[in-house]
């Protein structure tokens, strides 16, 4: 199905359409300085779309919460939630079809490319199921792609600029569809403005952005200076959904309007007599002034000590269990941990879903006052992805050295590394690559011979392959290796599949 998005009109008076079923499968670059229009354009373009796509706006300024009034989009105050929540409410919104704007007014820059990094990656990481079209809208990409390193942390930085590139690189196939919007390309990381195939340029001063724009809409550079003359609301648009010649146009009106309204000239007020007073009078005293609400960081350590706080009280109100209550309260977990994990695809859905699940059955086993934490729910299930029961490493010293050696990777990736330890140990063969991605939660095999080969790298494991193209891993210094086993072959040897 064709849906043409009438986006305003030409520079010779036509309709200016933007083929919305294009859009989705080549992703849309805007550019232009502050004040050229383009959050205008964002509007225009969100508003006509609504009723055809799902949306999503990741919004640094909170100039489009007006959508939530008018369109129905669920309005997520970032301020609100932490990035563990925010990637389970991206997971959500995109299972249930519901479009978002994500307001990170508020936060400072570092905690804005966090949390836009966790929702984008729930978007991104959501099960095959739920791979629906849907239009992902960052305004002011530069803030959350930047070309260069700015104050804020590396960590930081890397969250934001692999989610954006994931978006932009990667989110075609999952059904993403890219739109950014930034003032200056030579801001924004060339590998993600590279991987739009239509543009629309909007007014630029600088010398480096008009060739740049120039270059991208194939106009010769002598032509260049004309972005300098283009007015609010006029873009240059270049495209399979848009044109395939540049073309000059100018954005039609919009039904909402921005809550930041652009600021205007009025009268000044009449002189007072006491200003000097006014303003220049004592202040008030440190325990009336209106405290700024509490920052990011402060609400995360008010958590942590409530959290700390609960774990002291806890073994008060709750009874001493003796051992042999313990072991039973283990076995009702696992029990119904191993439920959850064989439902038709739990290995490939997200850890939220999986808790919620997890949480649920518990409660039905009465064991409301024993369900593990979010956290700990993630090792158990790593564990038990990877074959791996709870009593595997007790009382046994080599089992110990390995729980250190996978500390050192990422936490998703230590269950792969347990499980070939494991096959390592009894001597099974080497788990094939659908085992491997299956144990990491993907369907994808070349991401299972990735992880292998980071694993590799960090001189953990060595991989061989034999004469017969039988892979063999071996542990290091613990002098583990595995059988030869078929890197193709759907199961993780005979042993372990049988757990």
């Amino acid at each position: 199905m064709t849906v043409a998005i009438e986006m305003g009109q030409t520079t010779a008076g036509a309709p200016a359409t933007l083929d919305l079923e294009e859009l989705l499968a080549t992703r849309l670059l805007v550019q232009g300085n502050s004040g050229s229009g383009k959050s205008h354009l964002l509007r225009r373009l969100l508003e006509q779309s609504a009723p055809w796509v799902q949306q999503t706006i990741i919004d640094p300024e909170g100039d489009f919460v007006a959508l939530a009034d008018r369109f129905g989009h669920l309005l997520i105050d970032a301020q609100d939630h932490t990035e563990q929540g925010l990637q389970v409410a991206g997971e959500r919104a995109r299972i249930h079809r519901v479009s978002t704007v994500l307001n990170l007014e508020g936060l400072d820059a570092e905690n804005q490319m966090r949390r836009a990094a966790a929702f984008l990656d729930g978007l991104f990481e959501v099960a095959r199921d739920h791979w629906y079209p849907m239009l992902v809208v960052v305004d002011e990409a530069q803030l959350f792609a930047p070309a260069i390193a700015g104050e804020v942390t590396d960590e930081a930085r890397k969250l934001s600029l692999g989610a954006m590139t994931n978006l932009m690189c990667r989110g075609r196939k999952r059904g993403l569809a890219g739109i950014i919007a930034t003032q200056r390309l030579a801001k924004l990381a060339k590998n993600v403005a590279a991987e739009a195939s239509n543009f629309l340029m909007g007014r630029t001063f600088l010398d480096i952005d008009m060739a740049r724009a120039a270059d991208l809409l194939g106009m010769e550079r002598r032509q260049a200076e004309t972005f300098r003359d283009l007015e609010r609301g006029q873009f240059m648009a270049l495209g399979p959904a848009l044109s395939r010649r540049p073309l000059g146009l100018r954005i039609g009106p919009t039904e909402t309007a921005p809550r930041n309204a652009i600021p205007r000239l009025m009268p000044m007020p009449e002189a007072t007599p006491d200003a000097h007073a006014i303003i220049l009078a004592a202040p008030p005293a440190e325990n009336n002034r209106p405290r700024r609400r509490s920052a990011a960081p402060d609400l995360l350590g008010q958590l942590m000590a409530a959290k700390n706080i609960a774990s002291e009280i806890r073994p008060e109100a709750e009874p001493s269990l003796t051992a042999e209550q313990l072991a039973k309260r283990r076995e009702q977990l696992d029990h119904v941990l191993q439920a959850v994990t064989q439902q038709p695809n739990a290995a490939f859905q997200a850890i939220g879903v999986l808790y919620q699940e997890f949480v649920v059955r518990c409660r039905i086993e009465g064991l409301g006052a024993a369900v593990p934490d979010l956290g700990e729910f993630r090792r158990m299930l790593t564990r038990a992805r990877a074959g791996l029961g709870s009593d595997v490493t007790e009382d046994d010293d080599g089992w110990q050295d390995v729980s250190a050696r996978a500390s050192l990777l990422p936490e998703d990736m230590q269950g792969v590394f347990m499980m070939i330890a494991r096959a390592a140990k009894e001597g099974w063969p080497c788990p094939g690559d659908p085992a491997i991605a299956r144990a990491y939660g993907s369907h994808s095999l070349r991401r299972a011979r990735r992880l292998l080969t980071y694993i590799e790298e960090q001189g953990l494991i060595v991989c061989q392959i034999d004469g017969a193209g039988r892979r063999i891993v071996t542990l290091v210094e613990l002098a583990w290796a595995t059988a030869p086993g078929d890197p193709n072959a759907e199961e993780a040897g005979n042993a372990l599949a049988a757990e």
